[in-house]
């Protein structure tokens, strides 16, 4: 079988086995919850070729079929595995957990002024009195003053906040800012974006995630 159509099956292969037995496998689940997993909640967590995440906030995730197909064509490496395995009528393998890219994809330097970066920059936190709650974004200096929507003047703020300032300055309305807006590299929003774990961590991934983390004295 040609190894396009190879993908072709395991793309569409759905059933998914443990090669015990029935006794077996019931005991082992209660210790590997990968066997009593739904395969559409196996992704693979998706490492650059230096081995380091492509992106942390969002994770970057890819679903199995995606992961697999990457695998036999040859664009990725398998590095870790969940217990569940795959099969066609040809071959069986395991669920790729964490895969690395063998291409490295240079990240861009900056990232896309959005309001999800905007936020995540600022800790998901309203700039003036720290609260995580009904936020908006706020022209430092207001745009009829002349102030330009971009990084360096726009901050996240709570709807109070954003309301009790209306269209004066910080120091015309008597509030700090806790940080003045700048225009962060890709690289300080992924760090950020590691103080935002997602709710689910496979214990495939967690070496993976946190192995470059700066080490505390």
């Amino acid at each position: 079988m040609g190894c396009k159509l190879l993908v072709t099956v395991l793309w569409h292969a759905t059933a998914v086995t443990d090669p015990r037995t029935p006794g077996e496998a019931a005991r082992i689940a209660m210790f590997h919850p990968d066997l009593s997993r739904n395969p559409d909640q196996c992704p693979a967590l998706v490492l650059n070729a230096d081995y380091t995440p492509l992106s942390y906030y969002p994770l970057s995730l890819w679903p199995w079929q995606t992961a697999v197909k990457a695998v036999f064509l040859d664009r990725v490496d398998i590095v870790e595995t969940y217990e569940r395995e795959i099969h066609s009528p040809t071959r069986t393998m395991r669920m790729p957990s964490v895969i690395a890219l063998r291409q490295y994809v240079k990240p861009s330097e900056y990232p896309a002024f959005t309001r999800f970066n905007l936020f995540l920059r600022d800790r998901f936190e309203c700039q003036y009195c720290g609260s995580p709650n009904e936020l908006t974004f706020d022209h430092v200096i207001p745009r009829r003053l002349g102030g330009r929507t971009s990084w360096e003047n726009v901050a996240a703020a709570c709807s109070p906040c954003n309301l009790r300032k209306g269209g004066r300055t910080p120091e015309q309305a008597h509030m700090r800012l806790h940080q003045r807006p700048y225009r962060p590299t890709s690289w300080q929003l992924q760090d950020r974006g590691r103080s935002f774990p997602p709710n689910y961590l496979h214990d495939s991934w967690t070496d993976w995630l946190y192995w470059d983390v700066e080490l505390q004295a």
